[in-house]
């Protein structure tokens, strides 16, 4: 299955929170044989105390965020073995960051309603983010575009994490990606 992902592409799982980026995430990187990590380990404790008091985040406060993630994705590029890295990677211009890295870089957007996401985020247990910031996560959502190297999944009707892998392999698997 290495050969999916193959040299030093990096694959970004992206979306909103409560859409399973890091549990896909973290399970294809397994698959791939490649290094993976949980975007939200690299947000500040500033950020993370700020959100957990019901305050979004701006473009200021996800500035170094931003940067570690980028030179993550720079840092394993260059190693040559690929990873995949799970970020909310919210706006387009989040993502030509990361692609102005020059890295063979890959998006797979998990797409949920918000209801969905909300309902998901009830569940979830010991994370910062809560659920009273998904409005501001989908008003600063600017989704894939056609012109962007991915794809987008839509996950409304799964609940299952296996269910969205298989589809995130086959995605990431197909010939013309």
């Amino acid at each position: 299955m290495a050969e999916v992902v193959g040299g030093s592409r990096v694959v970004v799982v992206m979306g909103v929170s409560g859409s399973g980026k890091s549990t896909v995430g973290a399970r294809l990187a397994d698959l791939l044989g490649v290094p993976f990590l949980e975007g939200d380990d690299l947000h500040p404790a500033s950020n993370r105390v700020k959100m957990a008091s019901g305050h979004p985040l701006d473009d200021a406060d996800r500035r170094p965020w931003l940067a570690a993630i980028t030179e993550w994705i720079r840092a394993t590029a260059s190693g040559g073995h690929g990873g995949v890295v799970a970020c909310s990677a919210l706006k387009r211009a989040y993502r030509d960051r990361f692609r102005r890295t020059g890295a063979d870089l890959w998006f797979v957007y998990l797409a949920l309603d918000r209801e969905v996401a909300e309902r998901r985020m009830a569940r979830r247990r010991g994370h910062f983010m809560p659920a009273g910031l998904l409005d501001s996560q989908y008003a600063t959502l600017d989704p894939l575009h056609p012109d962007e190297p991915g794809v987008t999944i839509d996950i409304n009707a799964s609940e299952r994490p296996e269910e969205v892998l298989a589809a995130v392999v086959r995605a990431v698997s197909a010939p013309d990606r």
